[in-house]
């Protein structure tokens, strides 16, 4: 009989190779069953290895689960834990198995041994089978009653196991009366903490269905209950500690005394070595102190040496959460931490997300009077080899600079910037200057006489193109280059290929023309004639907008586009106040390091519509669509084609059809006029209320030509695509690995669309009703990777799609391969259609 099918692990020599070292083992283990002989027990070991060995790296080995069962009978506490190991592998996913466990663990659990007691009512506990429970509820009654607290211990998070097993069986046998007992009485610690988060999360869990638990989760936030804890605080070891300080927190003193009593007692808890139970204190102090004003200040005055010692003593990882904690801090109370800015200096060897927390810290205590030295300080990182530090580090001196402190020694250095001639400083700093001629327009005679020295053939990153460009147009009059530069980009207009920046130099041009018109009025026809013409709806859009105001009255478009501005006060923040106390009230939690409230990555609707169906994780392949129904199959494993990941996108490199049912003056990028002849672009569905001669004459201004009735192009002959066309998996994926590509496009999808995919199956039902077949799915939010074919009506090409849509952008990548390619322009047209009507029912 030939072997079964390897792994896709490499062999190693502790592998078997087939079932007959299994059975080898299986035989030896029976041998040994029972056996009294000298050195047996050595023996057991090393077979008790191998088993776990190939257990784990995912050898089915249950086929040796009598003998091992069987072979635990010893006194060697070795082989009982790697017995207990293996029989809780197996035993949860095999009820069958596991009742030949219950006689063995039973007997363990009354050992003279405590340590094995406890581990085999753990073991027994651990074992999840819900038919088992009856065998449950005898041997934990006993191991909360043992002498050895160990036992008792480990009994006390088997109730709770019990409970998510069997909630009524743990209800029905009292066990929460018994824990509440040891929790008050027992001298253990550990036991005393084990019995609290038990019993917390029992009685928060029964508190919707029973009032005598919601009683009794009340009655833990008692005065008597918390001071038990408190001065017991010293005896648990520190994971308990924070438990008990998260118990803490929550309690309402009744008066300003017992706050500072208790705030007393845990003083030195503010100079323990974990981080963990000086966060909590922390916490506790925090939240005690909210209505006390002062006294919350002075809290923020003792926990700042802790919590700066922490940053600075423990691993990058533990200073990264301690540093997102002392920011919330820093945010909340941004002059109690200005005097100790330099503790948020970077260290060469930090990693980058520790560096870049200290830098919003270094923007957040920025004040008068240490902005000089910050910024300082920044400057030098802007020089960093690390080009993700350098961005960084220019973007903090700007959101210092927007703070109004200290604006003009900080516009100059700035400019400085701009000399270094290092395309990444370049590119951020023209944001910047962006963002700051709009609050401080007093500052542009300065900044436009160097940021006109800077060639835009040097500056190819979107955002700095768009900002270099918004101050050709805004600052038109004074830099006297300007037209020409615009005219220029617009000759390379089909070399741009974010959405952008093509419409930042519509509005650019747009300004230009109306402080400028002799010099700006070419450039401005080439540049509504080549928007017009573009497939992306929203540089259509505006493009039609702009030519239509022209035509309406150039006073009214000047009014529109360039109306007089008043200097920009604040900029918007990126959180709620509401938001940021949401945070806080979870002080000591994920929230804090994540910065934003729990409720924003645990609660489904808050995920976004596409976290959704775990059934869209892997990807799948259909072989024969059916009605409603796209039927799957698993991929193969090394099909390296299929399963390419997907990159987001945050610009549009190419744009789909808009579907306009309107003319407009054509573009030719070789040129810089428009094309002969077409344009009646006063009206959609509405007759125009513009007199023609105004049109007429706006048309001969631009150079857009004078408006004639075009004889209608001949419309492409439809193309049909066979209802019924199905492939087989392994051909779709060889024609893919053949035919070159086709054609490859960024569109964008309607919202609606992305609502509805939160029904995975929505989409690939919708194009099979356009005759476009899903052969694969897959992906996670918020990419969402899918596998179309087609086949022509008439013959038997076929048309292959990958289609990643962005479900945060509402981007849709486009790949299409084609038997055919001469009809692959028609094909992506009638699939653009069909995409476009996917909207939520």
């Amino acid at each position: 009989m030939a072997p079964p099918a390897q792994s896709q692990r490499s062999p190693s020599p502790s592998q078997p190779s087939g079932k007959g070292e299994v059975s080898d083992l299986k035989m030896q283990l029976r041998q040994l069953a029972g056996s009294r002989a000298p050195g047996t027990d050595d023996t057991k070991r090393e077979l008790f290895k191998k088993v776990i060995s190939y257990m784990t790296i995912g050898i089915d080995v249950s086929s040796v689960f009598s003998e091992m069962v069987m072979c635990s009978a010893t006194s060697d506490i070795v082989l009982k834990k790697m017995c207990y190991l293996y029989v809780g592998n197996y035993a949860k996913h095999n009820p069958d198995l596991a009742l030949l466990t219950i006689n063995f663990l039973q007997r363990d659990c009354k050992d003279e041994d405590p340590m094995i007691r406890g581990l085999a009512l753990r073991s027994l506990c651990s074992l999840g089978v819900a038919n088992l429970v009856e065998y449950l509820v005898g041997p934990l009654g006993n191991g909360l009653k043992d002498g050895n607290s160990y036992v008792r211990m480990v009994a006390a998070v088997g109730v709770l196991k019990l409970y998510h097993i069997s909630a009524s069986t743990c209800v029905d046998a009292d066990f929460p009366a018994l824990l509440k007992h040891l929790m008050l009485k027992d001298k253990d610690a550990q036991v005393v903490a084990n019995c609290l988060t038990s019993l917390q999360e029992i009685w928060t869990l029964e508190a919707s269905k029973s009032e005598e638990a919601a009683r009794e989760r009340e009655a833990l936030l008692s005065k008597p209950v918390i001071y038990y804890f408190l001065n017991r605080i010293k005896e648990f070891n520190e994971w308990a500690q924070c438990i008990v300080l998260e118990l803490v927190s929550k309690y309402v003193p009744s008066d300003s005394d017992e706050i500072f009593d208790i705030m007393n007692l845990l003083e030195d808890r503010l100079q323990h070595a974990n981080g963990a139970v000086v966060l909590a204190s922390i916490k506790v102090f925090l939240h005690m102190t909210l209505s006390m004003t002062d006294v919350h200040q002075q809290v923020y005055e003792r926990i700042k040496a802790p919590l700066l010692t922490l940053v600075s003593s423990g691993s990058p990882e533990q200073s990264y959460a301690v540093l997102s904690h002392l920011h919330l801090l820093v945010m909340r109370a941004p002059f109690i931490f200005s005097s100790d800015y330099k503790h948020f200096y970077c260290q060469y060897n930090e990693p980058f997300y520790v560096k870049k927390l200290k830098l919003e810290m270094l923007t957040a205590v920025a004040n008068e009077s240490n902005t000089y030295e910050i910024v300082t300080e920044l400057c030098e990182y802007v020089a960093n080899v690390d080009i993700p530090m350098a961005r960084e580090s220019i973007r903090a001196v700007g959101k210092i600079a927007l703070q109004q402190y200290d604006v003009n020694a900080i516009v100059d250095r700035l400019l400085q910037f701009l000399e270094m001639e290092k395309e990444h400083v370049t590119a951020e700093t023209l944001v910047l200057v962006k963002d700051l001629l709009r609050k401080y327009p007093q500052w542009s005679h300065d900044c436009i006489a160097v940021v006109g020295n800077i060639s835009s053939k040097n500056v190819q990153e979107p955002k700095a193109k768009a900002a270099l460009i918004w101050m050709l147009g805004e600052y038109a009059q004074d830099m006297q280059d300007s037209p020409y530069i615009l005219e220029n980009l617009i000759e390379n207009w089909d070399e741009e290929h974010s959405a952008e920046v093509r419409l930042h130099l519509l509005t650019a041009v747009m300004k230009c023309f109306l402080r400028r018109p002799p010099e700006t009025k070419k450039a401005l026809g080439a540049a509504l004639a080549a928007g017009i013409a573009d497939f992306h709806q929203d540089v259509h859009d505006r493009a039609l907008f702009y030519y239509r105001l022209l035509q309406h009255d150039v006073t009214v478009a000047e009014s529109i586009v360039n109306p007089p501005k008043q200097a920009v006060s604040v900029f918007a923040d990126t959180q709620s106040s509401e938001i940021k106390d949401r945070i806080f009230d979870e002080f000591n939690s994920l929230s804090v390091v994540y910065q934003k409230p729990s409720y924003m990555f645990t609660d489904k609707e808050y995920r976004g519509p596409f976290a959704f169906s775990e059934e869209l994780g892997n990807l799948s392949i259909g072989t024969e669509p059916a009605d409603n129904v796209v039927a799957a199959q698993v991929v193969e494993a090394n099909d390296k084609d299929l399963l390419l990941s997907t990159s987001e996108k945050e610009e549009s490199q190419g744009y789909g059809n808009n579907g306009s049912a309107y003319s407009a003056p054509s573009y030719n990028a070789s040129t810089t006029g428009a094309s002969q002849g077409q344009l009646d672009l006063v009206s959609l569905d509405q007759p125009s209320t513009v007199h023609p001669t105004a049109s007429f004459a706006i048309d001969e201004l631009l150079g857009l030509g004078m408006p004639a009735a075009p004889s209608p192009a001949p419309l492409p002959s439809a193309l049909l695509l066979n209802a019924k066309a199905t492939i087989d998996p392994n051909a779709f994926q060889q024609k893919w690995r053949q035919l070159p590509v086709s054609l490859s496009q960024d569109i964008s999808i309607d919202p609606r669309g992305v609502a509805a995919m939160t029904n995975p199956q929505a989409l690939p039902q919708h194009m099979q009703g356009h005759s476009i077949h899903c052969i694969a799915s897959g992906g996670q939010a918020p990419n969402f990777k899918f596998f179309f074919f087609a086949q022509k009506a008439e013959d038997s090409s076929v048309y292959l799609v990958e289609c990643i849509i962005n479900s945060s952008s509402c981007k849709v990548q486009l790949k299409i391969k084609a038997d055919d390619q001469s009809t692959s322009e028609a094909f992506s047209e009638l699939f653009q259609s069909a995409l476009s009507k996917f909207v939520l029912p």
